[in-house]
């Protein structure tokens, strides 16, 4: 299956790259990534914008966005991390224009907030959440003991921003938390229904009804292992309340007590069928004695045993 050979964070992203957007939504998308991933850098005195992705198909999305919207001709390069997982660095460095191009993006490095010209309708509100995912985002597979989505951000003051951002989207609320993990400021939902709308606010809604539908199959997984507890629960409660009923009826049995022959026949029917239930019961006695035997009934014989039981167990 899909969640042991590649990540369900990664089927969201590859669908989003490859959605189409206008101009005005691809604009606030890279005014996120940007903000997010992107640096600024000087390199033999030149203005460098430097962008970095470990997704191939990202780094290719936001490159073509580049040569799209502003006309420039990005260099595109990658980095082999040498660890034990041998991580890739895709990179675009993108060199003139570049305070053009940040002024457009309204993008300030040393400024905490998000400019409103960038997010001023539901729909580019959502295209530059598109961009904050595509750069630091991430959401666990359905398969997963929990549901989480989270956006990691290097400011805490973009962080209360950011945060803000999902009450400003009037298509559905969200219950968004912010924590402080690993020098990261984390914006976090943990209800698989609102993550289910947050992936529907994106545009992945292939990811989305796959989500739901592995977690539906799950729930009701969960529900039959809980019912077959139960049932396992309520079978040995059985067995244990008529053990005990066999051994009252033993004891009589060797004291000679007389018993009336219903309660003998309930004798008879209880030894033979141990894991029967008290309304099993009172339906194989209905059928011997052609006469309506209630579970009440049988809860009467039952009482009386112990009763007559108890006054040898002193």
């Amino acid at each position: 299956m899909y969640q042991n050979t590649i990540s369900f964070s990664r089927l969201v992203k590859d669908e989003l790259v490859a959605n189409e957007y206008p101009d005005e939504r691809l604009r606030s998308l890279l005014s996120a990534f940007t903000r997010i991933n992107g640096s600024l850098h000087i390199i033999e005195k030149k203005s460098i914008l430097l962008l970095k992705t470990e997704n191939v198909k990202i780094a290719k999305f936001i490159y073509q966005s580049f040569i799209h919207l502003y006309g420039v001709s990005p260099s595109f390069v990658y980095l082999k991390k040498l660890n034990f997982k041998k991580k890739i660095i895709y990179q675009i460095l993108i060199e003139g224009e570049i305070n053009d191009i940040l002024s457009d993006l309204e993008i300030d490095f040393l400024e905490g907030k998000i400019a409103k010209n960038i997010i001023y309708n539901d729909e580019l509100i959502s295209a530059y959440l598109i961009g904050a995912f595509l750069s630091s985002g991430s959401v666990n597979s359905p398969y997963s003991k929990s549901y989480h989505f989270e956006i990691s951000l290097n400011e805490e003051n973009y962080a209360k921003w950011f945060q803000k951002l999902f009450l400003k989207y009037h298509g559905g609320s969200f219950d968004v938390k912010v924590t402080f993990r690993r020098d990261k400021y984390v914006i976090y939902l943990k209800k698989a229904d609102q993550i289910v709308d947050f992936l529907i606010l994106l545009g992945a809604t292939e990811a989305a009804l796959k989500f739901e539908e592995i977690r539906l199959d799950r729930d009701f997984a969960s529900i039959g292992n809980r019912l077959e507890n139960l049932d396992k629960a309520n079978l040995n409660k059985t067995l244990k309340s008529s053990l005990e009923l066999i051994e009252d009826i033993n004891l009589l049995e060797s004291k000679g007590v007389f018993l009336s022959p219903r309660m003998q026949l309930f004798i008879k029917l209880r030894k033979e069928y141990e894991d029967a239930s008290f309304k099993e019961l009172a339906e194989k006695m209905s059928d011997i004695l052609k006469v309506k035997i209630t579970r009440s009934n049988i809860n009467h014989l039952a009482r009386q045993i112990r009763q007559k039981a108890s006054n040898y167990h002193r």
